[in-house]
């Protein structure tokens, strides 16, 4: 039986692909799932511990459990994690306060231990910090006299750095003065540092597995930090092995390959009706490239910061726009854009999917818009207030700024969580029809699963808080940031590109659905567990730091997966438009899709690779490599395929005499070279010098502000301009153009049936006679020639051969 149906069908196709695929599926998420749960106990059950109160040798309280909480909200509440980081988590341009904390106290206690005539005051020292004195039972924490001398000192230090009347430090003057809050701080500082060096119980090594690296409290890398690293290189080069033996064995029926197809005719723009919703969909984009020209440029102003701290071109924009603020901004519109696209694809394509459109489905839509609007400049305005300190947004879910990436406060939050589930129940809608006839793993079925991940993992933040403790708020925090992003975005991707090629007449149905499966396996394989890489040194039991290491390895084996396919991809793509009478109305859109596949093993594969060995992460987790990391996979994968995306339901939005070929071009090629130079001049090389510098010469001194500004990092700081000008002036503006005709000159809806799934007409051989034999490239919207032809309905049984 095919396996599509005609809608008016009362029997319900069923799903051709063998059941090999469904188990195989099954049992990756079942086994992967699994695993996390028994991580998730142990986060909670042998992680770091947090001591009621830690007392001096007298038993006086320094501090307590409930201030060190409060110093972490009062960190998060002030942007303080994208300026500086904590255990390695955070901005690039502050210190690490960890770190920071560890050395500045060992510095202290081995002067007081000099001056009070102590024989070997540096071997006192990491005798005395390296020694737990924690007790379990009775929860508290008891310093030496020493240690408590030192968080006095410490106390005075972040006084004076918080409450400097300057922005020397890219940070609002006199930013926090009050005595209690920078006490609290300290206290959180302080607590993470003596985990950092304080041996766990039954072990050799502290509960960050020996993180920082820091020779006065006898850090260094662990056993298992080397072992486990070279394990995963095992791990990698078996796994590529076996890919490759298997893509020799079965590539036939692997990956992006057809059988011969029959010759097509691409539908032009204005030959594909529209519908009321997908007429909406033209504002979402507009707003997405708004956003994307938004967060460019504060990309820019955040850069400026790290190649001249003091002043932007004369102006102190740090009391008006400073570091901190700048980066939240920038991170959370790299999110709202990008989400907002793929929000904006999903509802245009699901009528295209469904072959018809609910009433009043585009209220819906208009509703969905209006919240992400709301969302978005609600959010802003709270992260904003909240860094600014204004005493009367203290504490509410409405300013209270939260974990980087989640940044966003409480409410808005909620209320983007609520929007997601709000966007699956208009594409449920829209699909209702159409999914009573499929069977449940057939194509529809896979996007609305697909689409519903992505509100439910985005949903799993809500479980970290800015009173969680820390441990168990980034277990959370990097489901988010790891299996929302990594994982199940790649999901929606490949479901998202595969049902595009399935309408365009690309490749055929099973081969489609058998590539969803095999990416979903290949991807969940390693990424499920993978997220651990991000808990090396958060204080989780050291199983975090074996299995991530391990898992996160397999992570490169499906980006190099598709890396090797996207030739056979590009060959697909070549042999339609040569066949077609019509011309190829997508050719930038699909580029930018191949750009995706470029961008995945670059930048989320080789670049993720890179700082994923645990003896690599160990010397520069928070430096310009982990920033090299997330700019070539977040604008490289999401960023090129929310406007590959864009621009694919655009072209049948603008009317062909105004589709922008050119701009298009532009676009696309300023965006990758902008990209590229970003990361190959720029962020690569200073990772590498930082990583060298933290290796040398100690991580501490590689995250300080005098080695960054050091002349030779500030010229290649420096040598980033180009690139930002080049992607922001020739690849953004031109998209925003671009979205702005959509809005401007979008084709009036006409339709509420569609012919389903079908962009393109099948063509008698007479007809394909006719053609003059050269391909057309240039998607310019020409109409195509009139021949006998009949809408492709894809009746086929799936098995057989077209």
């Amino acid at each position: 039986m095919s396996d599509r149906v005609r809608v008016d069908d009362p029997g319900r196709a069923e799903l051709s692909l063998s059941k090999g695929w469904v188990q195989g599926v099954a049992l990756v998420m079942l086994f992967g799932f699994l695993v996390m749960g028994v991580l998730a106990l142990r986060t909670y059950t042998d992680s770091m511990p947090l001591p009621q109160r830690v007392t001096g040798p007298g038993g006086a309280v320094v501090y307590t459990g409930a201030d060190v909480t409060a110093g972490q909200q009062t960190f998060l509440r002030r942007g303080l994690q994208q300026y500086g980081s904590v255990m390695g988590h955070g901005g690039y341009l502050g210190p690490d306060y960890t770190a920071d904390y560890l050395r500045r106290s060992a510095d202290h206690i081995r002067n007081e231990l000099a001056a009070a005539g102590q024989p070997e005051p540096a071997e006192a020292v990491k005798r005395m910090l390296r020694a737990n004195r924690y007790d379990e039972a009775s929860g508290e924490l008891v310093f030496t006299a020493e240690q408590v001398s030192a968080f006095e000192d410490a106390t005075r230090h972040y006084a004076d750095f918080f409450g400097t009347d300057s922005t020397r430090y890219g940070l609002p003057p006199r930013m926090i003065t009050d005595r209690r809050e920078i006490h609290e701080l300290t206290a959180f500082f302080s607590w993470t540092a003596w985990a950092s060096a304080a041996e766990r119980p039954g072990h050799d090594y502290s509960y960050t597995n020996n993180w920082p690296s820091e020779p006065r409290v006898d850090n260094t890398p662990t056993a298992d930090i080397v072992v486990w690293s070279g394990l995963s290189l095992t791990a990698l080069l078996v796994g590529l092995g076996a890919l490759f033996a298997l893509y020799g064995r079965w590539s036939r029926t692997l990956g992006w390959h057809a059988a011969e197809q029959p010759v097509l005719a691409f539908r032009q723009p204005g030959e594909v009706p529209v519908t009321r919703a997908q007429k909406v969909t033209a504002w979402f984009f507009f707003v997405v490239a708004a956003l994307f020209l938004a967060q460019s440029l504060l990309g820019g102003a955040i850069e400026h910061y790290r190649a001249d701290l003091s002043t932007f071109f004369g102006i102190d924009l740090a009391r008006v726009l400073p570091f901190n603020l700048a980066r939240t901004w920038h991170v959370q519109l790299s999110l709202f854009w990008t989400a907002a696209a793929f929000l904006a694809a999903g509802i245009f394509l699901t009528p295209i999917i469904a072959g018809r459109e609910p009433r009043r489905q585009h209220w819906l839509a208009w509703g969905l818009l209006g919240a992400l609007v709301v969302v978005v400049v609600g959010s802003l305005t709270g992260e904003a207030v909240s860094i600014f300190g204004a005493g009367w947004a203290k504490g509410s879910i409405l300013f209270d700024q939260q974990w980087e990436y989640l940044d966003l406060p409480r409410f808005w939050q909620a209320l983007l969580t609520v929007g997601l589930f709000l966007w699956i129940a208009i594409v449920y809608r829209g699909l209702r029809s159409r999914l009573r006839t499929e069977h449940k793993l057939n194509m529809p079925w896979l996007f609305l699963y697909a689409g519903l991940a992505i509100p439910a993992f985005y949903a799993v933040g809500m479980l970290a808080s800015t009173g969680t403790r820390l441990t168990v708020a980034e277990f959370w925090r990097f489901w988010v940031v790891h299996l929302w992003v990594e994982d199940f975005l790649e999901l929606f991707t490949t479901v998202m590109v595969a049902y595009v090629f399935v309408m365009l007449g690309v490749v055929r149905r099973r081969i489609a659905i058998q590539l969803i499966f095999l990416d979903v396996i290949l991807y969940s394989a390693g990424g499920v567990i993978g997220t651990m890489h991000h808990l090396y040194f958060s204080g989780t039991p050291v199983e975090h730091m074996a299995l991530g290491a391990f898992f996160s390895a397999l992570e490169v084996i499906p980006l190099t997966f598709l890396t090797v396919e996207a030739w056979t991809f590009l060959q697909l793509g070549a042999r339609q438009q040569t066949r077609s009478s019509a011309p190829f109305p997508h050719r930038w859109a699909v580029m930018f899709l191949v750009a995706v596949g470029f961008w995945n093993f670059v930048g989320a594969g080789v670049f993720g690779f890179l700082i994923n060995l645990p003896v690599v992460s160990y010397f520069q987790i928070g430096t310009a490599l982990t920033a090299n990391h997330a700019h070539g996979a977040m604008m490289g994968v999401y960023g090129m395929l929310a406007v590959g995306l864009t621009l694919f339901a655009l072209r049948y939005l603008i009317p062909a005499s105004r589709w922008p070929d050119r701009l298009a071009r532009t676009s696309f090629w300023s965006l990758n070279i902008g990209l590229a130079w970003m990361v190959f001049v720029t962020l690569l090389p200073l990772g590498i010098l930082q990583l060298w510098h933290s290796v040398d010469d100690g991580y501490f001194e590689a995250r300080t502000l005098g080695y960054l500004t050091e002349p030779g990092n500030a010229v290649l700081e420096w040598l980033r301009m180009p690139g930002d000008l080049i992607l922001i002036v020739g690849g953004v503006l031109p998209f925003l153009w671009i979205t702005w005709l959509g809005v401007r000159y979008g084709i009036r809806p006409t339709a509420t049936e569609l012919p389903p799934e079908t962009l393109y007409v099948e063509e008698t051989p007479e007809a394909a006679q006719d053609r003059t034999g050269r391909p057309v490239l240039t998607g310019s919207g020409a109409e195509a020639p009139r021949s006998r032809s009949r809408y492709a309905s894809d009746r086929r049984t799936e098995g057989e051969e077209p």
